[in-house]
């Protein structure tokens, strides 16, 4: 299961010709190795802002799998739950939809969310 999620963005001509360059002077060893280092770059320059929201909305930070035996004991004791992640959330494959439905309050994931598209359209009312 990948930690990472591809996404695409759109250069001018010259930024990406600086890039290049860049990459061709050996300070970098491809494009993407710059937009990461430069994407890292930016996120430790806001790291106050970041750790602030963080606390604000009280979010827990990294990866988290939650799975059909998780549901069920929160079914049982007729708990909710409310995910709040920055990172990746997983639940697994063979979570039903009607369970998930009825543990789950609310989904707030600023990152990835791994989980079947029926568990995830049970659950698209919840998400933020």
């Amino acid at each position: 299961m990948p930690d990472s999620e591809k996404i695409t963005i759109n250069m001018s001509a010259v930024d990406l010709g600086k890039i290049d360059l860049l990459v061709q002077e050996g300070l970098y060893s491809n494009r993407t190795d710059f937009i990461r280092t430069a994407i890292r770059n930016l996120l430790d320059k806001h790291n106050l802002e970041i750790q602030q929201s963080v606390t604000r909305h009280s979010y827990g930070i990294g990866v988290f799998g939650y799975s059909r035996q998780d549901f069920e004991r929160l079914q049982a004791k007729g708990d909710k739950i409310k995910f709040s992640v920055v990172g990746m959330l997983t639940l697994a494959d063979d979570i039903p939809a009607e369970l998930a439905a009825e543990v789950v309050e609310a989904v707030q994931v600023r990152g990835i969310i791994v989980a079947s598209d029926k568990v995830k359209a049970a659950l698209a009312d919840r998400m933020k």
